[in-house]
């Protein structure tokens, strides 16, 4: 652990889909706050809520760090793996050796899947019109 990152916020930007996660870590006792909400009252299921402490899990760095995310855009899945990359990021930031445990479990990558658009002349991205040969 550096001198200069013990004593300052740790923040980091996440991305999955359309949704993108700003996070704040500070040293703290392990409070979780989303957009202003409670942890558990912003990520309902425990699925969406293992998936945003599931770095902090591997660095077994549960309880060390207060976080205040902002989160924008995407559903609650995108946005629970938005937070998840922020949080590696961020801790990555903190301590550049988590990074080995961290990459392999696929926490420091942009999942870069993103809707197709709709293309003209079709009904959707990839959908046609029903062929009627008379």
């Amino acid at each position: 652990m550096s001198a200069a990152a013990a004593t300052q916020t740790l923040a980091a930007t996440g991305r999955r889909k359309t949704a993108v996660a700003h996070a704040r870590l500070a040293e703290g006792s392990g409070k979780i706050t989303i957009n202003g909400r409670g942890f558990e009252d912003y990520l309902p299921t425990l699925a969406l809520q293992g998936a945003v402490l599931a770095p902090l899990q591997t660095a077994n760095l549960l309880n060390r760090f207060d976080m205040d995310v902002i989160v924008k855009g995407g559903g609650l899945q995108a946005q629970a793996e938005a937070i998840r990359h922020a949080v590696s990021r961020a801790l990555t930031i903190f301590e550049p050796e988590l990074r080995k445990e961290l990459k392999p479990r696929g926490f420091m990558r942009r999942d870069p899947r993103m809707k197709e658009r709709k293309k003209a002349g079709r009904p959707g991205a990839r959908k046609r019109f029903q062929f009627s040969k008379r």
